[in-house]
């Protein structure tokens, strides 16, 4: 299968019980694997909020930024769960531990 032949027709694979929903942000791909109960279009907003928080506290995010800093998307999702939607949430407790750092 071609991956870039069909990354502009579709934003999910399904395979046996799970689905693959997937975006690309300029060269970054972001992949969130799922069962088939879970909601793709759903799915798809958590990716857009998680790089437009992520874009909001780094600037312009890149690979280095996500490989070295990922951890602060916890305050967004909680045991594999959405916990927090808001931006201003999310970012506001990792800019406190930064400036207490």
């Amino acid at each position: 299968m071609h991956f870039f032949g069909w990354c502009d027709v579709c934003s999910f694979v399904e395979h046996r019980n799970n689905k693959v929903v997937y975006r690309r942000y300029a060269s970054l791909f972001f992949l969130v694997g799922v069962d088939n109960e879970e909601n793709e279009l759903g799915i798809l907003e958590f990716i857009h909020l998680l790089v437009e928080t992520m874009d909001r506290h780094f600037g312009n995010v890149c690979e280095l930024d996500i490989m070295f800093h990922l951890e602060k998307a916890q305050e967004m999702v909680m045991s594999g769960c959405v916990v927090e939607t808001s931006k201003a949430n999310i970012l506001s407790p990792i800019q406190l531990m930064e400036k207490a750092l």
